[in-house]
C-alpha cells in the first residue's frame, strides 16, 4: 500500500504540470521588443491584455493598454539598443506564466543592465502580456 501511495504522490505533480509553451513565450517577449523598436503601436497593443500594466525602473507606473503603448513608444526616443534575454519561465497555472529576462540598454547615455519580469496570460488567440516589471538592481548594501 505504501508503494502505491508513493507512486501516486510522484505522479500527481506531473499530471498538474501545464503544457509547456516556452517557445511561444520567448517569441512573444522578442515580438514585444521588435514592435516597440519599430514604433508599431497598433501591433504592440494587440500583444497586451486589456488590463496590462508596467512598472518601469524610474518608478513610473503605466496602467492600461493605451497608457502602456504610449509610454513604451515614447521610451524608444531615448535611443540606444535594447535586448531582452529570457532566462526563466515558470508556469503558475496552465494559462498563466512568469518570464524573467535580462534587459540591457546599450548605446544611450550609458549601458544599463536590468531585469524585466513579464506576467503572461494565455487567451483564446494565444499568449498576451499582462504585466511588466522592470528593475535596475541596486548596489549591494554595505
Amino acid at each position: 500500500m505504501r508503494t502505491i501511495l508513493a507512486v501516486a504522490a510522484l505522479c500527481l505533480p506531473l499530471a498538474a504540470q501545464p503544457a509547456r509553451d516556452d517557445g511561444a513565450i520567448r517569441g512573444l517577449v522578442q515580438r514585444y521588443l521588435d514592435l516597440r523598436d519599430h514604433n508599431d503601436a497598433k501591433s504592440l497593443a494587440a500583444i497586451f491584455t486589456a488590463d496590462v500594466d508596467q512598472l518601469v525602473s524610474t518608478g513610473e507606473w503605466r496602467r492600461g493598454r493605451d497608457e502602456l503603448v504610449k509610454g513604451t513608444i515614447a521610451s524608444t526616443r531615448n535611443g540606444g539598443t535594447r535586448t531582452l534575454t529570457v532566462e526563466t519561465i515558470r508556469y503558475i497555472a496552465p494559462d498563466v506564466a512568469i518570464a524573467n529576462a535580462r534587459y540591457e540598454l546599450a548605446g544611450a547615455a550609458d549601458t544599463r543592465r536590468m531585469w524585466s519580469t513579464f506576467v503572461l496570460k494565455k487567451e483564446a488567440d494565444g499568449w498576451k502580456i499582462s504585466a511588466i516589471r522592470n528593475m535596475l538592481p541596486a548596489p549591494p548594501a554595505k
